[in-house]
């Protein structure tokens, strides 16, 4: 049983208690979550990415995230923009994404929203609402790292104003944690950033 600290790994290196299940979790724990992430098309697939697992297990997507990014051109917004009825008949036929129509529709209908935006407006948008981390205490357990923060709900509320869809407290938190606007390693985490 844990307190919900930072555990050593099988190969001695602490790590937040979640990245221990599963290997695709060790890399990405170590790899990617919670590193900045920069770029419209790179921030619009996190965002589309974190709106599919809504209701889901990350690893569910962690482990089909190949198969999302072919199936969505690689998150590029221009060309998901483009996306026709046939590629959403396409899309809801693929077995290798989550084939929910109000997911698959949301991440057609933002591209075309992001598309009219100026280059690098989405990185500057989400970035601005990166909270100070000198006013962010390491979290200490599990049971320190919130789900909703006034910032994400501000992020959430924000976008939406803009016309995007499936992008709700909890979904922006999450994308902030993932993009590394907020850094939830653990303070005993070997991936923490100072």
């Amino acid at each position: 049983m844990t307190d919900g600290s930072a555990l050593a790994g099988p190969d001695g290196v602490p790590r937040c208690p979640w990245a221990l299940s599963t290997e695709d979790y060790v890399a990405y724990h170590d790899e990617e979550w919670g590193r900045p992430v920069h770029g419209d098309d790179a921030l619009f697939e996190r965002l589309s990415l974190e709106a599919f697992q809504s209701g889901l297990s990350w690893i569910t997507i962690l482990r089909r995230r190949k198969t999302f990014r072919a199936a969505f051109a690689d998150f590029r917004i221009d060309a998901v923009a483009a996306f026709t009825d046939a590629d959403r008949e396409r899309l809801l036929a693929d077995p290798g994404i989550i084939r929910n129509r109000a997911k698959v529709d949301a991440t057609m209908a933002n591209a075309r929203v992001l598309a009219d935006w100026a280059p690098d407006e989405l990185d500057a948008f989400v970035w601005s609402y990166a909270p100070d981390p000198a006013l962010r205490p390491a979290p200490r357990t599990l049971g320190d790292v919130p789900a909703v923060t006034p910032e994400s709900t501000a992020l959430s509320k924000a976008l939406k104003k803009r016309g995007l869809r499936f992008v709700g407290p909890t979904t922006a938190y999450a994308l902030m944690q993932a993009c590394g606007l907020v850094d939830d390693h653990l303070a005993g985490c070997a991936a923490r950033r100072g």
